[in-house]
C-alpha cells in the first residue's frame, strides 16, 4: 500500500466524501451521493469548513479519496475546563478496509486533537457496527458510555 496522506477536505472532495459515507449498510439507507449532490451536503460542508472547532478530514492514496472523518473540537467545563475532540463519521473505502489506512486515519485524529490542547478523545460507533467496535478496540480504546439519540 502506498502512503496514505490526510487533509482538511475541499468542497472537490464532497462527492467522494458521500460515497464513502453511502457505502456501508446504515448510509445506504440516509445517505445519497448521486450527482448533483443535495445541497444539503454543501450546507453543511461550508458550516464545517467556515468553523475553526471542525474539520472534514480525507484520507488520500495515489491521489484518490480512500476515507474520510469529522473532527470537532469541543470546549467543556468539566475536567477542569479541558476540551475534548470527538471524531465522527469515519470510513474507508470497503475495498481497503484491514490494510493500516483506518489506524492510521484514527492515529493522525489523536495526534490533531492532542496538538489543540484536547485532554480526551471520544467517538461514537453505531451499536450495528460490530466490525467497527473490534476495530476501536483493536486501536486501545474502551467502551466508556451509554450514548441516546432523540430524532427530531
Amino acid at each position: 500500500m502506498s502512503a496514505v496522506r490526510f487533509r482538511d477536505a475541499t468542497l472537490d472532495d464532497l462527492p467522494a466524501i458521500v460515497t464513502l459515507l453511502a457505502e456501508d449498510t446504515l448510509g445506504e439507507k440516509r445517505e445519497d451521493p448521486s450527482l448533483p449532490l443535495d445541497p444539503g451536503y454543501v450546507e453543511a460542508f461550508a458550516l464545517i469548513d467556515a468553523n475553526p472547532d471542525q474539520r472534514q478530514i480525507v484520507a488520500e492514496q495515489d491521489g484518490t479519496v480512500i476515507g474520510t472523518m469529522q473532527l470537532t473540537f469541543i470546549p467543556g467545563i468539566a475536567f477542569k475546563g479541558a476540551w475534548r475532540g470527538q471524531i465522527e463519521a469515519v470510513r474507508i473505502a470497503s475495498a481497503l478496509r484491514g490494510q493500516g489506512a483506518g489506524g492510521a486515519m484514527i492515529d493522525w485524529a489523536v495526534e490533531q486533537c492532542r496538538a489543540r490542547g484536547c485532554r480526551m478523545v471520544q467517538l461514537t460507533s453505531d451499536k450495528t457496527r460490530t466490525a467497527a467496535h473490534r476495530f476501536y478496540e483493536r486501536l486501545g480504546w474502551t467502551r466508556s458510555h451509554e450514548g441516546f439519540k432523540l430524532k427530531l
